[in-house]
């Protein structure tokens, strides 16, 4: 299984989003895509999604922190252009099948578990999402 980690940047009523410029995410620090550095401290998980592949690649785990606190200059890189997007104006049109879907709980403060499972188009044909405690 191949691990992952997402940092969701809060500011109030906004959320720092990244158009990815090329590639997936590999592995890049937080500060190497945007310009920004979290603590460890200030990093709260809220959640951990699994992707499966109908094309036997390696399955995903995603670990995701919301990122209330920062340091640095938030900026464009070679790999992403962030922009602050309002909460009621996220553009999921622009995203990932599956942000429509966990992005919601994300944002209702709930920590979760999901899982998505794709066909061989990228479809999303069976997920499951359960809020936790």
């Amino acid at each position: 299984m191949k691990v992952f980690t997402l940092v969701l940047v809060m500011s109030k009523s906004q959320i720092l989003l990244g158009l990815k410029k090329r590639g997936l995410g590999e592995g890049k620090e937080l500060y190497e895509e945007s310009g920004v550095v979290a603590d460890e401290c200030d990093l709260l998980q809220r959640g951990i999604m699994t992707m499966y592949f109908s094309d036997s690649e390696i399955p995903f785990k995603i670990h995701v922190f919301q990122c209330n606190n920062y340091r640095g200059e938030i900026t464009e890189t070679e790999e992403m252009k962030p922009q602050w997007f309002g909460i009621d104006h996220i553009p999921y049109d622009l995203m990932w099948n599956e942000a429509r879907l966990w992005y919601p709980v994300f944002l209702s403060g709930c920590p979760f578990e999901a899982s998505f499972s794709y066909d061989g188009k990228g479809d999303i044909i069976k997920h499951v999402i359960h809020q936790l405690p």
